[in-house]
């Protein structure tokens, strides 16, 4: 599993080590994980090429069955070499109720590698104090803090975004924080420190250890302070620049929600053409105050295409559907676009209740 907070650059990393693998001639099959159903990752890593399964209606801790059911689609479709599974970004205690009953019930047939917690640098300095800027409630807080507690390997992400003084502070930090997670530094965008990492987790077991002394009422009430909004949409009507309309899109959303004070954990965004599906653009953002960042581009202007908008935040799902409804509207008028909308969802996480909790001792 590659987990890691909202917006930590998972689904990046994790494609990135598919492709790592696929280049030796291992076969790779790909799970990603969501609250609710329209998830942009998904899309992402279809487009790329990737068997996928997606889990949807709770983490993989609650949807454990479902799991090792989409385990085994994939095995009917391309018997994978290896699994890899990207876990709700939300979500924690994942190797008592993930890692551990995965061992018990398939350690004969699989090895299961140390759990890595993927983190975005500029999040972490604010959430452990050594920064300022925007940040989120202390029950949102507990969840991020749970989740770098529980990491074998902890993995600072996103280095391109920070230079090395800050990095050396993060690391120092987090080196006195977690003293037995294993620490690397990588750009899953850039490439940089991927083969270090790639080659520890592949060449690695996970090892148990005492369970994490977890408040499963604080864990709770953390992830339901998370209004979640997944939205999808159809764009037609003349020729247009999809990567800037997308891009406007999500500085439209930030602007709103930075008026009502509203911090955003993660904002993605996919527009794939009609006619297309290997082609996309990426756009997404990490903070109300956070540059959006476009990992991929369309080749060509398009005149029709799919939009997906995954949302989470802190603050009222009813407000963020109304914010995005709002924006979303707008935006297609000022570009002269017929806009349908055909899903949407906004809610609230509900209380996590695994499958299974292995106890360690």
């Amino acid at each position: 599993m590659v987990g890691g907070f909202l917006g930590a650059g998972k689904t990046t990393a994790m494609l990135r080590l598919g492709e790592h693998l696929a280049a030796q001639g291992v076969r790779v099959g790909l799970v990603t994980n969501d609250q609710s159903s329209g998830l942009a990752d998904t899309t992402l890593l279809s487009a790329s090429g990737f068997p996928v399964e997606e889990i949807t209606g709770g983490c993989f801790c609650c949807r454990f069955t479902s799991l090792t059911e989409a385990a085994e689609r994939l095995t009917t479709r391309v018997t994978p070499d290896v699994f890899l599974a990207e876990p709700v970004g939300s979500c924690t205690d994942l190797k008592a109720t993930v890692s551990y009953p995965l061992r018990r019930m398939y350690g004969d047939n699989f090895s299961v590698a140390p759990f890595s917690v993927l983190l975005d640098p500029v999040r972490a300095l604010r959430v452990l104090g050594l920064e300022e800027g925007r940040r989120f409630s202390d029950k949102v807080l507990y969840v991020y803090g749970k989740q770098l507690e529980e990491a074998d390997v902890l993995v600072i992400n996103k280095i391109d975004t920070a230079g090395p003084a800050r990095l050396a502070v993060l690391r120092t930090a987090l080196r006195e924080r977690c003293p037995s997670a294993v620490l690397f530094e990588i750009s899953a965008k850039t490439g940089a420190g991927l083969e270090p990492w790639f080659a520890y987790i592949l060449a690695s077991e996970d090892e148990s250890r005492a369970n994490l002394d977890i408040d499963y009422d604080k864990y709770a009430d953390g992830e339901a302070l998370l209004g979640w909004l997944n939205c999808t949409a159809r764009l037609s009507g003349r020729a247009f620049d999809g990567n800037d309309w997308l891009t406007r899109l999500v500085e439209t959303f930030q602007r709103r929600l930075r008026g009502l004070d509203i911090e955003i954990a993660h904002l993605k965004m996919t527009l794939t053409p009609a006619e297309h599906d290997r082609d996309l653009c990426v756009v997404n953002a990490v903070s109300a105050d956070a540059p959006p960042v476009s990992p991929f581009r369309l080749q060509d202007v398009i005149d029709a295409g799919e939009l997906i908008i995954n949302l989470r935040a802190e603050g009222d799902p009813e407000v963020l559907r109304r914010e995005a409804v709002g924006a979303l509207t707008a935006q297609a008028a000022n570009a002269g676009l017929a806009l349908t909308v055909e899903h949407i969802e906004h809610f609230r996480p509900g209380r996590p209740v695994p499958t299974h909790r292995v106890v360690m001792a």
